[in-house]
């Protein structure tokens, strides 16, 4: 099995499924599969794939890891956890196939508090699998001499980061391999989004919202008052925890522009996810001082796709300017010599209840090839934006 507990997912889905819980607890939601290279996969790789689907039904939270949970998230509460210990993964809910071009679909369809809890494993599951076909495994020593190098770049320049890597890492083993190497040699790795190896290594969970708690409020509420709404509502459920804001869901610039004077005072930072890194820099400083903050009190956690060399060279941008930290992810768990997946699952329809009809999500993103949705969706969406 790839996947054995509940907890080898990334904190953010627990903490954006609880948000469903409280604010939405009737929405519903499909998340849906893209594969960016367009691979072509086998029968074989697609039997695989059902077969670990399938064993996600036997998948569940067990006690010891109910009760860390309980005492290392203050800002979740022990319902949430005893619900989730009840928690099964539904494999008749996952859709999966095979197109004549032998491109892979996936949708999963259910309640958004629960079906926001499929995403990152079954994105594990393929990385791994397709590993599996085409790859050799990684010799140990190997993983750790090109781990060792960005170590060292970390703690001689007092650079922060964490781990960020379960989606699109080689493998569990893998992963835990360079978890396991951080926690003994990195003095500034923060923590790690993986809840297991958190606490398995006794490093800090880190992670606070995806896009999706954005896409689902532009699709509810407009794509002019997503951003808002949507940290408005994640202050309702965390009040002041979890305070770092993504930032680029309907492109930064629709973010700054909606970006509150309070959201700005009560958010320790903002999330860059794509884009440029040193635009975005000035961009937020310029935001930050119109609105009579000193951004040197913030913080900006860049994400997008990094590797720790383009990692120094923003934190050393940065510096005077804002403080910084880094979640670096396949740079750190799939760094073996082949070409990472470049997959997501996105969500990509919700409605408030079973009774209203299905609304279109869409993801616009900084960088064009991150954009997600239909045309006509995204031509409304940037239309209603003023970016069109």
């Amino acid at each position: 099995m790839v996947i054995k507990t509940v907890l080898d997912t990334d904190l953010y889905k627990f903490t954006t499924s609880y948000a469903y819980i409280k604010l939405f607890p009737y929405a519903m939601g499909t998340f849906s599969f893209k594969d960016r290279d367009d691979t072509e996969y086998t029968e074989g790789f697609l039997n695989a794939l059902k077969n670990e689907i399938h064993n996600l039904a036997l998948v569940s939270l067990r006690k010891e890891e109910l009760e860390y949970m309980c005492s290392h998230c203050r800002f979740l509460p022990r319902v949430y956890w005893e619900w989730l210990f009840s928690f099964r993964f539904d494999p008749d809910k996952i859709h999966v196939y095979l197109d004549e071009e032998r491109h892979l679909h996936m949708e999963v369809t259910d309640l958004l508090y629960k079906v926001t809890l499929y995403e990152v494993p079954l994105l594990a599951i393929i990385s791994e699998i397709k590993n599996q076909f085409l790859n050799r495994i990684p010799d140990r020593q190997d993983i750790i001499a090109r781990l060792s190098g960005k170590v060292s770049l970390s703690n001689t320049h007092h650079m922060p980061f964490s781990e960020f890597g379960t989606r699109r890492r080689f493998s569990f083993d893998v992963h835990e391999t360079v978890v396991a190497y951080l926690k003994e040699h990195a003095r500034y790795c923060t923590g790690t989004s993986n809840c297991f190896l958190a606490m398995k290594y006794n490093l800090l969970p880190m992670g606070t919202h995806p896009h999706e708690w954005f896409m689902f409020h532009g699709a509810q509420f407009g794509y002019k008052h997503a951003n808002y709404m949507a940290l408005e509502n994640w202050v309702n459920v965390y009040d002041g925890d979890l305070g770092t804001a993504l930032s680029d869901t309907y492109t930064s610039d629709a973010f700054l522009s909606n970006f509150s004077r309070k959201q700005a005072k009560l958010f320790d930072g903002v999330r860059c996810d794509s884009g440029d890194e040193f635009e975005f820099v000035e961009h937020l400083i310029a935001r930050y001082k119109e609105l009579g903050i000193d951004p040197t009190t913030k913080t900006i956690i860049f994400s997008n796709a990094l590797d720790f060399e383009k990692a120094l060279h923003i934190f050393e941008y940065c510096q005077g300017k804002i403080r910084c930290s880094f979640g670096i992810g396949t740079n750190l768990t799939n760094d073996t010599g082949y070409t990472p997946s470049n997959i997501v699952m996105k969500l990509s329809r919700c409605k408030m209840n079973v009774n209203q009809e299905w609304r279109e999500c869409v993801k616009l993103s900084d960088d064009m090839g991150k954009h997600m949705g239909s045309s006509k969706e995204l031509d409304a969406c940037l239309y209603e934006l003023r970016l069109k």
